[in-house]
Parts: structure tokens; C-alpha cells; sequence
């Protein structure tokens, strides 16, 4: 009896001992938390007031470091205004002419802007408002999409990328708002799936769609949608062309052929509309002279505005070809194809 009161009162020591070693080590455990949460290795602290000041200037995870474009709250009037602050003097112009650059303006539009501010800016004034206004003054006035009575034919044209189909679905549908009938003629023959793309358009949008089978002559398509478009009496005919390379010459000579076609089958081409993807800089400018060439390009089409951190490109096209801007893409909606307008360009470029 004696024994079993030993083994029981020796267990009991022992479970105590346990359990006081358990509870030691849990508060060494907690120190140490309590101890991170003060020095900075927990996650769970206020920041010291050192910390603070640089997470107020270090971006995290939420808030990327700016990626050097001009669409954010250190936007291209800010640099401008900047330049300027000690007045205007040869720096402050090679500096300008820089930002111009950096925008995607190019050499000659960015020379050339600088001349024009160069030109009108007195000392006193803001020099943002005088940029803004020669920006103003290269674009010109907004131009709407020239549409005449009877068979108004529109030629899309672009190369591979850039949004073409996307944005003749979406021309369709602003179009058919406004209460004009429409007809699509799906000449680009060579893209896969390029016909069943415009065929979806044309269903959301009520347009008649004419198209063949893949491979078939693009001209032969455009044909026999100018006589199906004037046999429904629909205001407007949107071509679609297949993309290209501004480079490969026969494919530029094509876009002149299908041109012709559209004559012999009794209509005019009342606007070419080439559509450029705003994030392709200084290549669009390639892109545009080169098709200019091969057709009279009567309008550019801007798509992928809502992403790209540049702009300057719209003035170099305007600039250096003539061409004004029609519309410009925001997004992938049927309602994302707008008319451009200068000024609030100008506002976005350098507000940011």
C-alpha cells in the first residue's frame, strides 16, 4: 500500500515539473514575439517613425514603382512645369524637346513642338498651358467620320495586332445606335477564324455580314459586298482587310487592288481608316507612311489607350502625315470605340 502511494505522489512531482517546464518555455515563446513586434521582425507592429517616412516614399506590394511612363501623378506637365521653374534659357529647351521624345513624339514632332513653344512662350506665363496649346494646334480640330448619302464605304486597314477586326465590330455598333444600316465584308481571308470574329460582331451589332471561305480572293469578297450592300440600301460598308507587314510590299499592293475593286463594283471609298495600337510608338509612324503609300489613309484609329503609359505618337502621325485621328479604343466593350477629341487628349497627356 505504502508503494502504490509512492509511485502516485512520484508521478504527480513529475507531471508538475512537465507542466512548469511547458509553461516556461511558452513565455520565452511570447517574449520573443512581443519582442518582434518592437524591433521589427513581426508583422504585426506599428511602424517607428523611421519606418513610416520610408514606407512613405518605398512602394510596396500595393504600389508599384512608377514604370517611367506619363500616366501617372508625376505626369508630363508636371516635368514641364518643372523645367521652367527657373525660368526658360537653352537647358530648359533641350529638356523639353527630351520629354517630348519620351512621350513618343519622335524627333521631328518633338523638334517641332519645341520651336512652336519656343516661339509663343513670354516670361511669366504657364508653360504647360502654352504647351497644351500647340499640342492643340498640331492636332487640329476634331474631324468626324465623312459620311455622305447613299453607299458610304469605309476601308480598315492595319497591320497584324493592332485591333482591326475588334474595332470594325465596334464602329458597327456605334453606327447601327445611330439608326444607320450597316454591311461588314470580311476580306481578311488568310487570318484563322478572322471571318467568324467579324461574324460575332455582326450579330451584336445587326450588321449584314458577307464573307467566303477561308483563302478566297479578298477582293472578290469586296465586290460581292458592295452589290449585296447596295441591293439591302445600307448606309455604310466596313471592309475588312487582312493584317500586314507595312513591310511586304505585295500585300500593300493588295490593299490598292481591293481599292479598285470597290470602284468596278459602283462605289467609292469614302474613308480608309488605319488602325494603329497606341503601344507601339515609334513604329506606328513606319506603319502610317507606309500605308499612306500604298492608300490615301483619310483617318487613324487608336486603339489600346487604356493601358499605354504613351501618347506622343498621335502627335508625330498628326505631324508628320496629316492624318487626323477618327476614334480612339478604351476597351473591349461594343461601346469602347470613341471619338477622339484633341483637348482631352492633351489633358491626359500631361496631367497624367
Amino acid at each position: 500500500m505504502i508503494w502504490y502511494i509512492f509511485i502516485f505522489g512520484l508521478l504527480a512531482v513529475l507531471l508538475v515539473i512537465a507542466g512548469f517546464m511547458t509553461f516556461s518555455r511558452r513565455k520565452r515563446e511570447l517574449g520573443g514575439m512581443e519582442s518582434d513586434m518592437h524591433t521589427g521582425t513581426g508583422h504585426t507592429r506599428d511602424p517607428a517613425p523611421a519606418d513610416a517616412a520610408r514606407q512613405k516614399h518605398e512602394p510596396g506590394p500595393k504600389e508599384p514603382a512608377p514604370s517611367g511612363g506619363l500616366f501617372h501623378k508625376e505626369g508630363l506637365g508636371a516635368k514641364v512645369k518643372q523645367l521652367f521653374h527657373t525660368g526658360a534659357s537653352d537647358q530648359t529647351w533641350t529638356g523639353l524637346e527630351d520629354l517630348l521624345l519620351k512621350a513618343d513624339l519622335g524627333p521631328k514632332a518633338s523638334a517641332d513642338l519645341v520651336t512652336r513653344v519656343k516661339a509663343d512662350y513670354r516670361h511669366g506665363a504657364n508653360p504647360v498651358t502654352v504647351v497644351h496649346d500647340e499640342m492643340l494646334a498640331v492636332l487640329g480640330p476634331d474631324e468626324a467620320l465623312r459620311l455622305g448619302s447613299g453607299l458610304n464605304v469605309v476601308l480598315v486597314v492595319g497591320v497584324n495586332g493592332a485591333g482591326k477586326t475588334t474595332t470594325i465590330g465596334k464602329l458597327a455598333s456605334r453606327l447601327t445606335h445611330e439608326g444607320r444600316t450597316v454591311s461588314l465584308a470580311a476580306s481578311d481571308t488568310y487570318r484563322a477564324a478572322a471571318s467568324e470574329q467579324l461574324g460575332v460582331w455582326a450579330q451584336r451589332s445587326g450588321a449584314h455580314l458577307v464573307t467566303q471561305a477561308r483563302g478566297a480572293d479578298p477582293g472578290a469578297v469586296a465586290f460581292d459586298a458592295v452589290k449585296a450592300a447596295h441591293a439591302r440600301n445600307s448606309d455604310v460598308l466596313l471592309v475588312d482587310t487582312a493584317g500586314r507587314l507595312h513591310t511586304k510590299q505585295p500585300l500593300m499592293d493588295e490593299l490598292a487592288k481591293i481599292k479598285r475593286t470597290i470602284e468596278k463594283a459602283g462605289a467609292q471609298v469614302a474613308e480608309t481608316l488605319l488602325v494603329l495600337d497606341a503601344q507601339t510608338g515609334q513604329n506606328g509612324i513606319a506603319q502610317a507612311r507606309a500605308f499612306t503609300e500604298a492608300v490615301e489613309v483619310t483617318g487613324i484609329v487608336l486603339t489600346k489607350t487604356d493601358g499605354s503609359a504613351k501618347g506622343g505618337v498621335v502627335l508625330a502621325v498628326r505631324e508628320e502625315l496629316g492624318v487626323p485621328i477618327r476614334f480612339v479604343g478604351v476597351g473591349e466593350g461594343a461601346g469602347d470605340l470613341r471619338p477622339f477629341e484633341a483637348a482631352a487628349f492633351a489633358d491626359r497627356l500631361l496631367s497624367g
